[in-house]
Order: C-alpha cells, then sequence, then structure tokens
C-alpha cells in the first residue's frame, strides 16, 4: 500500500498513519526480491508469451499444461493465481445442447471403440465427424479425422455442402498420412454420410473398422466433439467470416499451425520425460 501511495503522500505521514517504522519501509525497499518473487516474475513472463500465442484463448488449466510439458514444476493455483493478477483470461466454453436424429446404423456395424478414448499406438483408432462453420455467404462444412494416441487432426476436408465425397476426402487424406497398412477402427456417429453404402464400401477396401455411436449418444463421440469445441471456442466463434474461402483458411491455419503443432511438442516433451524416468530407473535398480 505505501509503495502504491508514495508518489500521492510523504512516506513519513503515511508510515505515521498505519504505526510502521519509516527505517522498517526503506529496508523492506532495498531488500533484493526472493527466489519465490524471482521465479514468479520469470513464470509470468512465460505464461504471457503461452498465452500471445495462443490468441488470448488459453486459460490457466491448458497454459499449465504446457508448461508443465515444458519442464516448469508449479500448481495450476498458481499459474491462475498470476493470470487473474495480471488480467489474463481464456476463452471460456459455451455450452449449447442441441439434438438431432440418429440414423439406423448398418447391419454387421457395432460400436467397437465403447467409449474407450485410449491407444497405445498411432493409426490404431480414429475418429470422425463433420462440424459447421457460418459465413456470410452461407455454411462452411468441416469434416475430420482425429487420432485418438496423438491427438493430432490427420485428416480433414472443407465444403460449402454436407456430403459424401466431404467424408470420403477426409479420410482419403488421413489415410495418404499413415506410414503402414494395419486395421484401424474408426469410429463416428449415424449421421447419413457415415451409413451410406458408398462410404462403408470405401472403408472395406482400405481395411478400416467401421464403429458408430448409440442412439442419441454424443458422448460415445466425446474425443471428436472435444476437438470441435475447441476450434469453436478458440478461433471460430471469435471470427466474422465475410466468405468460405476466409474461414477455410483460417481453419486451415488453426489446425496446421497451432493445434496439430502443439500436440506433437507434447507428445515429444512426454517421450523425453519417459525417457529420463527409465534412464533413472535403470541407474537407480
Amino acid at each position: 500500500m505505501l509503495e502504491c501511495c508514495r508518489e500521492a503522500f510523504p512516506i513519513r505521514l503515511m508510515c505515521r498513519c498505519l504505526r510502521v517504522s519509516t527505517s522498517g519501509y526503506y529496508g523492506w525497499r532495498e531488500r533484493p526480491p526472493s527466489a519465490r518473487a524471482r521465479f514468479n516474475e520469470d513464470l509470468l513472463g512465460r505464461i504471457k508469451k503461452l498465452h500471445e500465442e495462443s490468441d488470448g484463448v488459453m486459460g490457466a488449466p491448458r497454459i499449465w499444461e504446457d508448461l508443465s510439458y515444458a519442464g516448469v514444476h508449479c500448481s495450476k493455483n498458481r499459474v491462475a493465481r498470476l493470470m487473474r493478477a495480471h488480467g489474463l483470461r481464456g476463452v471460456p466454453q459455451q455450452r449449447r445442447w442441441r439434438k438431432k436424429g440418429a440414423g439406423e446404423r448398418p447391419m454387421g456395424i457395432a460400436n467397437h471403440l465403447d467409449r474407450d478414448f485410449s491407444a497405445g499406438e498411432p493409426n490404431r483408432k480414429w475418429v470422425t465427424d463433420i462440424t459447421y462453420i457460418e459465413t456470410a455467404e452461407g455454411w462452411l462444412y468441416l469434416s475430420a479425422v482425429l487420432d485418438l494416441c496423438t491427438g493430432i487432426i490427420v485428416g480433414w476436408s472443407m465444403g460449402p455442402r454436407q456430403t459424401r465425397e466431404l467424408v470420403l476426402q477426409a479420410v482419403l487424406m488421413a489415410l495418404w498420412q499413415r506410414d503402414d497398412r494395419s486395421t484401424v477402427v474408426l469410429h463416428s456417429d449415424r449421421g447419413c454420410q457415415f451409413t451410406s453404402s458408398e462410404y462403408q464400401r470405401f472403408l472395406k477396401g482400405h481395411n478400416l473398422v467401421c464403429s458408430m455411436s448409440a442412439v442419441g449418444s454424443c458422448a460415445d463421440n466425446a474425443a471428436m466433439e472435444g476437438f470441435f469445441g475447441l476450434l469453436k471456442r478458440e478461433r471460430v466463434n471469435r471470427r466474422i467470416y465475410q466468405t468460405r474461402a476466409e474461414a477455410r483458411a483460417d481453419v486451415f491455419d488453426y489446425i496446421a499451425r497451432f493445434h496439430n503443432p502443439r500436440r506433437r511438442r507434447q507428445l515429444m516433451a512426454a517421450k523425453q520425460r519417459q525417457l529420463v524416468l527409465t534412464q533413472l530407473s535403470v541407474e537407480t535398480g
């Protein structure tokens, strides 16, 4: 309080009113910053950099996650406290519930994923869905394929209509990016694009096992819905697109420049940390 008001009132007067010694105040001012204060200052610089790189959309939990992957040891509460003190905020999620009808699951297709969103290796479990983006020209539809092991978008396509071709192009892009030809479980909801015979033939011809959600259960495809929620909250809902081309370029930028590189950095940091822990266990064992 004294430091904040020292330009407005005499120091001796404030010390006398607050019943503190003048020498104590000057001693406090000349004392070097503590180790905790220096750490907080360095941590705040890192937080501001991550917040700026995310275009101001990342809040305390995700910034703390990135700091942990980078080897910075601190609590989530400390990150939240520093952000709150310096006016840094993320973009909160808006919950919007909508109900849509479900199609008939094709004969022989089951829910192979069964809400198990874990995967030990890349290209073993994929999830896919379609979302819409509003522009002044009309809707732009995005079909994306997410790898559950890495969290990376391995395939995507955009167009003005929800068609089978839109979905097939996204899956085809994902197929081009994988190294092997092993079997992959591809999970989706019961949209007409996924239940079509053309889509089913395409999956069988490319060694993809079709998996579909239960009726009216959006939680069965929660991983894909989670990515779309991030995309809308961190980028789409903060823009006003005049054309579909503008929206297409911005979504491409979000996936290719922000989301996928961030996931790759996290995976690399996790592997390095696991390697260090393995080496330590060998040395101590």
